[in-house]
């Protein structure tokens, strides 16, 4: 007789369903279609059975590299990684495949799966919680802490809605609305209280994921965290800062230079004067009753800094003003991807996270040094790290009815509806047509001539991605000889490179912001976007006196808003007292 209080189960076997497992399976092998309908919220450790969990997460990692995942390809993939004979072998395989007449049903063996995963980790947090309980070595405070944090870890396994009706975003559309009315909020998005700032953006918006770009010693941090001050002293909303560059102490001390206006260098030296002191403790006094809350761990990845921001989320009572992260370049991605495609699947991954968080993500980011060898050093959406550009006489083809554009003329046409279907590259490797975003001109930069054996040729930045047969590579990577994607009668095959040229002087160049597949076809050779495409406000800071110490503009900064897909763009200028780290309004707060 097994007691109600034998959490073990006894001689019981854990919550499974097997059968549903090899459906899934076999609807995977026979259906490469279906990964996409199960991959959001089925995760390989999710199967029971072991040899399962490897197999699935084989077509996950051979659709992420738009591979089709047949019995062929997810056997040799196996066999290559030495874990074909764990599985059981392709007979193995071959049988899951001879069972399965339909992928039809694989959403249903899906939740069926993840229903019996979720019972199995409810068992094992019982148990945990169950062995806390009984170690009373530990004060009970401490024990309610790791019961709840267990719990919370359980909580947010569930998956969320992807589909909700509109009548129910209209309802929370119009209680927002008579919210802001009501209190006479002047700006739909939360006030970073620099006016001409918040006049251009109307405030940091919800679900939006902005990008805060610069050279070195630009001032970006310090405008980053004064931003955050902002939100967490007047919006009076926590804020989640993640710092993979300077420790926690670093970063506080900066806020505290910047609040009690003392010089940033004589602070960290303790070189402080008597009448300062009193100002230090205000300032010490005012920051602490702020909600801010600092995460210094080097190498985070999307995944870890989404789970600690809907942590602090969940424990401020679902209330979260704003995520900060410093900086783009110094997050880990989580495969062994070429550098160019693991960026822009971070930005993805950022972007995401701050649609399911409902909060500005604010990423900082590097400017590559092309800025330096211009007359003007204003930056451009092209100095962007990892993102490039085109040339305007760069060809595209209308998919559907064959006309070549210009990219010029594309962004020249006065409405994005009327651009035309360009092929992509979809994750099962196929051309398909899909209709860009966004044709822009990013500025002026020198370009490179890329040729092949084929005679196909393109001029681009130097640090515009390629696809190779090792994943994508910026032109600068590129070896002569080494190949490249190009397209020939609407299928793909690789070709030499013959030739490529030095900088030439600067031109305007232009990219395409394409959804999803984030690549195109240009010239006949497979190109892919810029990161900051996922981006919904790109914000750039330029100093004039950095570069020139006699220049009449000293002590200002120039926010330069360089994309903004949901208003203008356009210049801010600040005030940047740098012995501070405090950027200051130039504008009369008054007026």
């Amino acid at each position: 007789m097994i007691s109600d209080y034998d959490l073990t189960g006894g001689d019981r076997l854990p919550p499974q369903n097997i059968e549903a497992e090899e459906e899934i399976l076999g609807g995977i092998l026979l259906d490469p279609d279906a990964l996409v309908r199960v991959a959001e919220f089925l995760r390989p450790e999710m199967f029971y059975i072991s040899a399962h969990q490897e197999i699935y997460r084989a077509a996950l990692q051979l659709h992420s590299q738009g591979q089709p995942t047949d019995l062929m390809t997810v056997s040799a993939w196996l066999a290559d990684h030495h874990l074909l004979e764990r599985v059981g072998g392709t007979g193995a395989i071959r049988r899951l495949l001879e069972q399965t007449v339909s992928s039809v049903n694989i959403d249903q063996y899906a939740r069926l799966v993840m229903d019996k995963y979720m019972r199995r980790q409810l068992i094992q947090v019982s148990n945990t919680l169950a062995r806390l309980a009984y170690d009373t070595s530990q004060p009970l405070s401490q024990v309610m802490d790791q019961a709840e944090q267990q719990v919370f870890g359980l909580t947010q396994e569930r998956v969320q809605r992807s589909l909700i009706p509109a009548s129910e975003v209209l309802v929370n559309i119009f209680s927002d609305l008579e919210e802001k009315f009501q209190s006479g909020a002047q700006l739909p998005g939360i006030p970073t209280k620099f006016i001409d700032l918040d006049n251009l953006t109307q405030g940091l918006q919800r679900s939006d994921l902005l990008i805060l770009a610069g050279r070195p010693s630009m001032g970006k941090t310090s405008l980053a965290l004064n931003i955050a001050q902002n939100v967490a002293a007047y919006a009076k909303q926590p804020v989640a800062i993640f710092s993979l560059e300077m420790s926690r102490e670093q970063l506080v001390q900066r806020l505290l230079a910047s609040e009690a206006r003392i010089d940033s260098s004589r602070l960290r030296s303790g070189r402080i004067s008597e009448h300062e002191w009193q100002r230090l403790g205000q300032a010490i006094g005012f920051l602490s009753q702020l909600p801010l809350f600092i995460d210094d761990t080097p190498d985070c990845t999307v995944t870890e800094i989404r789970s600690k921001a809907r942590r602090l989320q969940a424990e401020q009572g679902g209330t979260l003003g704003m995520v900060l992260i410093d900086y783009l370049q110094l997050m880990q991605g989580s495969a062994a991807d070429n550098r160019v495609q693991e960026l822009s699947r971070i930005t993805r991954g950022l972007k995401a996270m701050a649609k399911e968080l409902m909060v500005p993500v604010l990423v900082l980011s590097q400017l590559s040094r092309a800025v330096e060898s211009r007359s003007d050093k204003r930056p451009q959406l092209a100095d962007l790290r990892e993102s490039g550009c085109l040339a305007g006489d760069t060809q595209v083809m209308d998919a559907d009815r064959g006309k070549i554009w210009r990219l010029d003329q594309l962004a020249a046409l006065p409405a994005a509806a009327e651009l035309p279907r360009l092929l992509s590259l979809n994750g099962r490797g196929r051309l398909v047509p899909q209709q860009p975003v966004k044709v822009f001109r990013s500025g002026h930069q020198p370009t490179c001539l890329l040729k092949t054996r084929l005679n196909f040729s393109i001029r681009a930045t130097g640090n515009h991605p390629f696809l190779t047969p090792d994943g994508w590579k910026t032109l600068d990577e590129l070896q002569l000889e080494e190949e490249v994607a190009v397209v020939v009668q609407e299928g793909l095959i690789w070709d030499p490179v013959v030739f490529i040229s030095e900088p030439g002087e600067p031109q305007p160049v232009y990219d395409v912001e394409m959804p999803r597949h984030h690549n195109f076809v240009a010239n006949g050779l497979l190109v892919h976007n810029s990161i900051e495409q996922d981006a919904d406000l790109v914000m750039m800071i330029y100093r004039p006196e950095y570069y020139d110490p006699n220049t009449s503009d000293r002590g200002i900064a120039e926010v330069i808003i360089a994309k903004h897909r949901n208003g203008p763009t356009g210049t801010v200028r600040l005030l940047f007292e740098s012995q501070y780290t405090q950027f200051r309004n130039l504008a009369d707060p008054n007026r």
